[in-house]
């Protein structure tokens, strides 16, 4: 026989109990679609976080008080002055200080609690921050110490319900008036850290006014620097760290604050994504696994129930290989059409995971690449064969005289 009619006759013997074929190919569809779905959604998270910090600029560098080895007791804390000499390195374009709390935030009625930053004008330009209404607060505003303010949309839409009817209110931050001037474009994602869920203020007037006061005036929680080129990085945290370990006086060679590289970010991020989106196409692949076990149960029942008609092609003339290649080929059909419906499923699955995701402001787009298609649909060919492989042995090596006397 050749492989045309071993592939006609593995598809009849299939069709032939339409139902026990259909739940064996049950749980290899299950398998592939477990795992493609768990790798789209790995690959789309790993996606959105990349694009997220990328757009935020890969030369950006944080600087923040204490050391988190342990080492320093009482650590000095980091200062506008300290974030000026940083501003005068060749390697450093620009510099943001910034102090944060959270912090109530109310309108009529209406109140959120999120996170409010002082921070310079630089800030935003940094973090390539744009308003979707109105402006960010200027200079003057900075100098002066005024009670304005720019929203997250997220806030703002709790808030005033339109973001864009929010330029003018006056809201109340901690029980203190500020005028809304701006509202930030939206940028995604939720919770504390988000930009579309936070509020900005002048530095000045959130150590004056806010209580972020701290044991010195010009304290301040954290300073963003911005390398002048992305391969620059790395010395303007070496200039950095040299920089500050003079001015804190570090004598012991253990620098009293943590310098962390967005590059780094994106590295680690990128490496916990990947590690477990390998972790949720594992938890896949055991699903696929356990289909595959559901094969080889079923070929075998398959090959007691027809150890007569086994007998009798031996008889006439088959040969070990031909009973063997037509169960192992009925085998690979059953598994080979689980993986083609997976993959359909896969698809569907991720499509109603992105809507989820996407109608609760998440931005996680499952994606499904071919790699992940073609890993699953071979795969699951594979196991097919790997688990058909013993009942068809078994088959073959049937003696036709007692396969012939068999009820």
């Amino acid at each position: 026989m050749n492989i045309g009619e071993h592939f006609i006759e593995a598809l009849s013997s299939i069709t032939s109990n339409k139902l026990r074929s259909g739940l064996t190919i049950l749980g290899i569809v299950i398998g592939v679609a477990a795992v493609i779905s768990m790798l789209a959604i790995g690959n789309g998270a790993q996606n959105s976080i990349t694009n997220s910090i990328n757009s935020i600029g890969t030369n950006l560098i944080y600087v923040s008080s204490g050391n988190q080895t342990g080492k320093v007791t009482n650590p000095k804390a980091i200062t506008i002055g300290d974030a000026n000499a940083l501003a005068q390195l060749p390697e450093v374009a620009a510099v943001a200080s910034t102090v944060q709390a959270n912090g109530d935030v109310t309108y009529n009625g209406q109140n959120t609690r999120t996170q409010v930053q002082g921070v310079t004008t630089s800030f935003a330009t940094m973090r390539s921050m744009t308003t979707a209404s109105g402006d960010m607060f200027t200079d003057a505003n900075v100098s002066d110490r005024s009670s304005v303010a720019v929203l997250g949309s997220q806030v703002a839409t709790t808030l005033f319900g339109d973001p864009t009817t929010g330029v003018g209110a006056t809201i109340r931050i901690s029980g203190q008036p500020f005028r809304v001037v701006g509202v930030l474009a939206s940028k995604g994602g939720s919770g504390f850290g988000s930009q579309d869920n936070m509020v900005l203020v002048p530095i000045t007037t959130a150590q004056s006014r806010l209580s972020f006061r701290k044991r010195q005036p010009d304290a301040v929680d954290q300073i963003l620097v911005e390398a002048t080129a992305s391969d620059t990085v790395n010395q303007a945290g070496d200039d950095i760290t040299a920089t500050l370990n003079q001015r804190h006086h570090v004598a012991n060679g253990i620098s009293d604050f943590t310098i962390l590289k967005q590059a780094d970010i994106l590295s680690t991020a990128s490496s916990i994504i990947g590690v477990m989106t390998l972790f949720l196409g594992g938890i896949g692949g055991i699903s696929l696994l356990v289909g595959g076990i559901g094969i080889m149960n079923i070929m075998l029942v398959s090959v007691t129930e027809r150890t007569r008609e086994i007998g009798l092609r031996k008889a006439l003339g088959a040969r070990k290989s031909d009973i063997r290649l037509q169960f192992l080929f009925e085998s690979a059909v059953l598994s080979l059409v689980g993986g083609i419906i997976g993959v359909i499923l896969a698809w569907g699955i991720s499509t109603v995971i992105g809507n989820i995701a996407a109608a609760n402001n998440t931005p996680i787009t499952p994606i499904i690449d071919m790699n992940s298609i073609l890993l699953a649909t071979l795969f699951s060919a594979a196991v097919g064969l790997f688990f058909g492989f013993y009942p068809s042995n078994r088959a073959a090596n049937l003696e036709p005289v007692e396969a012939l006397r068999s009820e």
